[in-house]
Parts: structure tokens; sequence; C-alpha cells
């Protein structure tokens, strides 16, 4: 695999990135593996980033910085023990951790343009969030929204899965089959959008094997309640222990 060049280097030396082609809100670099705001987020930040860094090679990501661990500069990130997302298969991966696996949902019909849902969806987050404060915005040098994870060595699952990459190649196979942007982190959670869920009971309870695997720490419930929720959802979550 090449390897990427990184901007964040750049935005070091510019803070404002102006250089490559940015207006930035004050913030820095940490570890050159991602930009992180100085200041809460608001949706209209993060739709200038959603619409400029593309160019760049970064994709804007809701990070919450609440809680007793705080922001990244206090994670254990570990981008150097992760690998590849596109050398891993999205349903060995979720094969591996579910007995007679039934095989991948079927794709979800498109009816809304993925960046427009993750807006939306973003837009919900900041609104509903009790501590809206705590949400920063972040940069994070990756092409596609599902390797973000993997880009930065984000460790949430490590629990459950010490590679994230792993799990990436699953975020890729959902960005494809549902439109799933990734939109947020904390320390352990991430929240993807969705522009097309499951419209029916049997599709959604396909899907909800697929979290089950991906993230078995998230959900109290049975598959059966579980799925109901999945149904004409634009925002799926997920927590590890």
């Amino acid at each position: 695999m090449a390897t990427l060049p990184n901007p964040l280097p750049t935005l070091a030396t510019d803070p404002s990135g102006r250089s490559l082609g940015l207006q930035l809100p004050p913030g820095r670099v940490i570890d050159e593996v991602l930009w992180y705001a100085d200041g809460p987020a608001s949706l209209s930040g993060w739709t200038a980033l959603q619409r400029a860094p593309r160019k760049a090679g970064l994709l804007p990501l809701l990070i919450d910085a609440g809680g007793e661990l705080g922001g990244p500069e206090n994670w254990e990130l570990l981008p150097e023990e992760t690998s590849y997302p596109g050398d891993h298969d999205a349903e060995e991966v979720l094969a591996e951790a579910w007995d007679e696996w039934p095989g991948l949902a079927p794709a979800g019909t498109h009816g809304a343009d993925p960046e427009a849902r993750a807006a939306e969806a973003v837009a919900a987050l900041l609104e509903a969030a009790p501590r809206s404060a705590d949400h920063r915005l972040a940069l994070v040098p990756a092409r596609r929204s599902a390797d973000v994870p993997a880009a930065f060595g984000w460790t949430g699952p490590l629990n459950y899965e010490p590679d994230v990459a792993r799990l990436c190649a699953v975020l890729r196979s959902w960005e494809d089959r549902f439109g799933a942007r990734v939109i947020a982190l904390s320390y352990a959670r991430l929240t993807v959008s969705v522009a097309a869920p499951p419209t029916t009971p049997a599709e959604a309870e396909a899907l909800a094997v697929e979290h089950f695997a991906f993230c078995p720490d998230e959900s109290g419930e049975d598959l059966q309640a579980y799925a109901k929720r999945l149904v004409g959802a634009h925002t799926w979550s997920f927590w590890w222990d």
C-alpha cells in the first residue's frame, strides 16, 4: 500500500490552513495524526470543513472531549500499530465474531446524499448533546470516511479488537451499502450517519447481526428488539467497554 501524503505537518506551521486552501479556526495538530479545534464545534464549522478539505486529503470529524479522559491529547493513539483497512475483508471480520454467520445484509436504497445526511446527523448531535461545549471539530488525513478511525490510530475498541483497521473494513462495507459516514468519536464511542438505512424488519434484522458482531458491548437488548430501532434510523452508535 502506498502511503498517502500527510498534510498535518503543514498545519503545524500554518495554523490557518490557507496554504492547503482551508480557513481553520484556532486549533492544534496532535502527534501529526489529527488537527483538533480549540473551541466548541458548530454546525457551520462542520459544513465548512466538510466542503473544503478533501482536496487536502483531510476529512472532518466531531470529537466528544467530555468525560474524565477529555480529548484526544489524553487518549492512547496507536497509528503505528494499525494496519490498512483495505487489507481486510468485512465479511470475514464479522463472520469471525458470529457463530452460524448468515452473510451480509442487503444494501439499502440511497434516498439522500450521504454528505448531506452526515451534516444533518451532526446538527442533531450538537443540538441533543448535554455537554455540547465538549464537542470539537477535527481533521484526519484519510481519503475515505470509513478509514478515519484507523488513520489516527483510535483505540476505542482495543479491549475487543486490537487493530481498528479491521473494523474500518466493516465501515467501508457500510459506506458502500448504506451510505454510512463516520461523523463522531469519543474515547470509546463511534457514531456514523446513514443515508440508506434498512426499511423493513427483515432487512434490519440482517443488519442487526452485523452490528452485534461489530460491537458486542453496545446493546443490552435482544437482536429482534434492537433490529426494530434500525428501521429508518439515520444514525448508528457503538460503544466498547
